[in-house]
């Protein structure tokens, strides 16, 4: 299959810009609120960005999950929804879209991504202490695999954990290690491999296919399964056409049907990886499919419909045809690369090279005076939102989970993930992001830390509420108005 390249404009002024190869039809009014509100809503927030309302916020960066822009072609399409309970022509087109995309036979429906999680963890973790090995956590599926027992194991090369860094596939698995906990484990220990691409909690970072085949010689050797979660599939074929020397010249659809080959099971979150809701499970072996077939109906809904609704079905079949658009997938990684590059050469530390879902910022450097067990990254997420509006997400040590024992467990980074969903934002607004990021980083050392007032026992960081240890918040206030006068 030929790849279509696309279009490339070099600006006279020799600034690298990233250009917008989509028109804009439909509009949704923003709000930008007085420093003053976005204060109280943060106090109302339990200065969790999550428990934030829309009417307070400016830009949403909080995440890319159901957030995409969606194309006239996936609106047109839920307007010929099949509604039938049972036996819809959508599912059936949707599992043709499958099919044709991520080639895989046999697919299973669910309303998201981490529905898709809770299916596998029930159905392969069979006893306390199986054990997972992965190249990084993702904060569901964690929380699944020890919801039914089992544990964890990231294996990762040490460059990942290098925040400023050059390295194309920090998201790579470490074949050394995982051999090692193989054979130390026991395989009738080990459900499965998982591989997700691309690692979310570590910044957006992808893996390689390389990588990837040596991962499938280790499973074959041991007769394991490998389970990709795909839920950022079409980010990471990307990166991998501009970084992987052997796929230069080839296509998204030659590159990811490499990826899903290699996996025996392929899940997905469809709010990222075709710009809709719902999720899915795929695989190309009946068995497999009969493992997982009975858990759909008991979690989720009816085999041809899983708990989504029909009109998104045909959403979600337009959009994994769309994955295969490189235009359309590029989108975010360049805005994404255009506000990393931008930001560290005004001396913002950022995770790089620059990865998908969004920019990631490194709190732990910017707020060096505050300890982690003070939430760095919660902290600089409250006060980003205080002095722009704009909503972030903490991807530190909140979205950790205490041990069994009640212990926190402190995060390997402590990052704000400022999220640029795929056509959304303006360029414009990526440059207001940028300045208010740069003014912070210069005022970083009136940012205070932040403690629990509420903590449930698991994903804490949807739900939980924090505040201030001080008063840092009104010197913030006090010091912004200084320097911006009546400006919001």
């Amino acid at each position: 299959m030929s790849k279509e390249k696309p279009v490339k404009v070099k600006f006279y002024s020799g600034e690298n810009i990233p250009l917008e190869l989509h028109k804009v039809r439909v509009v949704q009014k923003l709000n930008l609120v007085p420093i003053e509100r976005r204060l109280e809503a943060l106090y109302e927030g339990g200065f969790n960005t999550f428990r934030l309302s829309t009417k307070d916020v400016f830009l949403d960066m909080l995440t890319d999950s159901g957030t995409n822009a969606m194309s006239d072609m996936q609106v047109s399409a839920m307007m010929h929804a099949d509604d039938a309970y049972a036996g819809s022509q959508s599912f059936f087109r949707l599992q043709k879209a499958v099919e044709d995309v991520l080639k895989k036979k046999y697919f299973l429906p669910v309303h998201q991504g981490r529905a898709a999680e809770n299916i596998l963890a029930c159905a392969y973790i069979k006893k306390k202490g199986d054990l997972i090995p992965m190249n990084y956590h993702f904060t569901t599926a964690l929380a699944h695999i020890t919801q039914y027992g089992g544990r964890i194991v990231e294996l990762l090369y040490d460059e990942a954990y290098n925040i400023d860094s050059a390295h194309p596939f920090k998201g790579n698995l470490n074949v050394e290690k995982l051999e090692q906990v193989i054979v130390e484990t026991g395989v009738e220990n080990i459900p499965f491999i998982r591989m997700e691409a691309s690692t979310n909690l570590i910044g957006g970072q992808p893996f390689s296919i390389r990588n990837m085949r040596e991962v499938r010689k280790i499973a074959d050797k041991y007769g394991l399964r490998i389970v990709l979660d795909a839920s950022l599939l079409g980010e990471n074929a990307y990166l991998i056409l501009q970084r992987e020397p052997e796929f230069a010249d080839s296509s998204m659809a030659e590159v990811i049907s490499i990826m899903t080959g290699l996996s025996d099971i392929v899940y997905f979150s469809a709010r990222k990886l075709s710009s809709s809701r719902g999720g899915g499970i795929c695989t190309g072996e009946l068995k497999i499919y009969r493992e997982l077939e009975a858990l759909v109906p008991l979690f989720e809904g009816f085999l041809t419909y899983g708990g989504i609704s029909v009109r998104e079905i045909e959403a979600m079949a337009v959009g994994l045809y769309e994955t295969l658009d490189e235009t359309m997938i590029s989108q975010s990684p360049q805005f994404i690369a255009y506000l990393v590059n931008s930001l560290t050469a005004k001396g913002v530390p950022m995770v790089t090279p620059p990865g998908v879902l969004g920019a990631h910022v490194d709190a732990m450097s910017i707020c060096s005076h505050i300890p982690q067990t003070q939430y760095p990254a919660g902290a600089l997420a409250a006060a980003f939102f205080l002095i722009s509006g704009v909503r972030g997400m903490e991807r530190g040590s909140i979205s950790n989970q205490r041990d069994e024992e009640g212990n926190e467990t402190y995060a390997d980074m402590e990052l704000l993930r400022l999220a640029v969903p795929r056509r959304v934002f303006t360029l414009s607004q990526i440059k207001y992001v940028e300045d208010r990021l740069v003014w912070l980083n210069e005022n970083r050392s009136l940012i205070g830390g932040l403690k629990f007032v509420y903590e449930p026992p698991v994903l804490r960081f949807f739900m939980g509420g924090l505040e201030p240890v001080s008063d840092w918040p009104e010197r913030l206030i006090a010091k912004f108005k200084e320097d911006f006068g009546d400006s919001l």
